[in-house]
């Protein structure tokens, strides 16, 4: 919101501006350094899934669900992505309305939502999870350009033995940059350095 202000020696106006949301810096620094700012993030998705590729729809909103998004009341973990009619459809995802939305709307948190794509993209997706086996899951809600984005995953769904395994790698990964940081790059413990 635009106001004025006096100059100490009265003489002339100056030009100011208020901020009022701490989001409102958050993108303007994102869009100043040009990464992509996400709103939220599915991880369960890689939990569950091997994500293949990834690609960026838009998503058909009402506007007390772009509210509440840029609010941060959404939830991607129990949604999927699903083709009806040639067209892609998000399932489940989960926007809770603010508590300061309009008395004549009555919001559906969980509504079906059409995704925006272009027609190559979608009928490219179709071809590979109905020929290929593969499936479509969200993977975050970000902004791009001011407007709110999906990122959807061309996904294959992991085996409880996957899952094991990339716990395992994690839980490796993490055992060495601790011995990294405790016993310091030359190999010696901090200790008796």
């Amino acid at each position: 919101m635009p106001g004025r202000l006096r100059s100490a020696s009265g003489s002339g106006v100056a030009e100011f501006t208020v901020v009022t949301v701490a989001g409102t810096i958050a993108r303007a620094i994102a869009r100043a350094i040009g990464r992509v700012m996400s709103i939220v993030e599915n991880r369960k998705a890689f939990h569950d899934y091997f994500i293949e590729e990834r690609f960026e729809a838009g998503i058909s909103l009402e506007g007390w669900e772009v509210k509440a998004i840029r609010g941060g009341r959404a939830n991607l973990k129990e949604a999927y992505v699903v083709v009806k009619g040639g067209e892609l459809m998000l399932i489940g995802a989960h926007i809770a309305a603010l508590t300061t939305a309009s008395t004549h709307v009555h919001p559906d948190p969980t509504r079906t939502r059409r995704l925006l794509m272009h027609r190559e993209e979608i009928n490219r997706l179709i071809g590979m999870v109905e020929r290929a086996g593969y499936t479509l899951k969200p993977i975050d809600l970000h902004y791009s350009k001011g407007r709110v984005k999906l990122a959807i995953g061309l996904a294959k769904g992991k085996k409880q033995h996957d899952k094991r395994a990339t716990i395992k790698e994690r839980e490796w990964n993490r055992e060495q940059q601790r011995l990294l940081r405790s016993h310091g790059p030359a190999g010696r413990s901090r200790e008796t350095a």
